[in-house]
């Protein structure tokens, strides 16, 4: 993980169903820019995870996020949003670096039972595919994205050094012998680290909306599949990870 000289910095927060969350954003990534190189947040963590109908008026526009693009010059930054575009809405992961947006991943694979009523509100991104950073080749993914059998054949010819992994992951299956869906995440997240020979970050949100509490746990790997850090459960946390 000599990539990163300086350092990365997990950001496990509860966003709000609203757009404040860029203000508190550019807070923590102002002091992140001391320590790290890189920033990483969850999955819409610039709008909150229930936004039905309320995406109408909080998507966010590209245009809109020029503040991230001015503090990437210190920082690269990697971001979760509802981004608002010509052909409509989109679930959707940025990374931004050196003023500008390097690059956005439109969620594939958009879960629509249960709980989850992605599919009814966003439109679904077609592919996933890796790009250059300072620090590597990067690939970025959200949330259900790894849950899909064909993804590592996807990201086979993409051939990323890095898998940044956002998440709303709400808590489910608990037992005796912990949370169940913690245990199938790590084995995804381990399974990705050592089939793309790639080191892992995931980071997952935490707090409650509407019913729904994300457990958190966001955590780094190296390609091997061994957990290098992991927050803890259910707590609003930000740790620098020194690599």
């Amino acid at each position: 993980m000599s990539r990163f000289p300086k350092g990365v910095t997990l950001v496990q927060n509860a966003p709000r169903l609203n757009r404040s969350n860029l203000v508190s954003a550019l807070v923590s990534i102002e002091k992140a820019s001391v320590t790290s190189d890189v920033i990483i947040f969850s999955e819409l963590s610039l709008n909150g995870y229930m936004l039905q109908d309320k995406l109408h008026e909080d998507a966010w526009a590209l245009e809109e996020l020029s503040a991230l693009k001015e503090v990437s010059q210190k920082i690269d930054i990697i971001i979760g949003a509802a981004l608002k575009e010509k052909e409509g809405f989109f679930n959707a992961a940025l990374y931004f670096s050196k003023g500008e947006l390097l690059h956005i991943h439109h969620k594939v694979h958009l879960p629509n039972y249960g709980m989850f009523e992605e599919a009814r509100y966003f439109k679904p991104g077609h592919q996933i595919k890796s790009f250059e950073t300072a620090f590597g080749r990067a690939a970025m993914l959200v949330c259900e994205d790894l849950w899909e059998v064909n993804l590592l054949e996807d990201l086979e010819d993409e051939h990323p050094d890095i898998l940044y992994i956002l998440a709303a992951s709400p808590a489910r299956g608990f037992s005796d012998k912990g949370l169940e869906i913690e245990t199938t995440w790590q084995g995804l997240l381990a399974n990705a680290a050592k089939e793309m020979k790639a080191e892992v970050f995931f980071v997952n949100r935490v707090g409650f909306e509407d019913g729904l509490g994300f457990w958190g746990g966001s955590r780094a790997l190296n390609t091997q599949g061994e957990i290098v850090t992991q927050l803890k459960k259910f707590e609003e946390t930000t740790k620098v990870l020194k690599v």
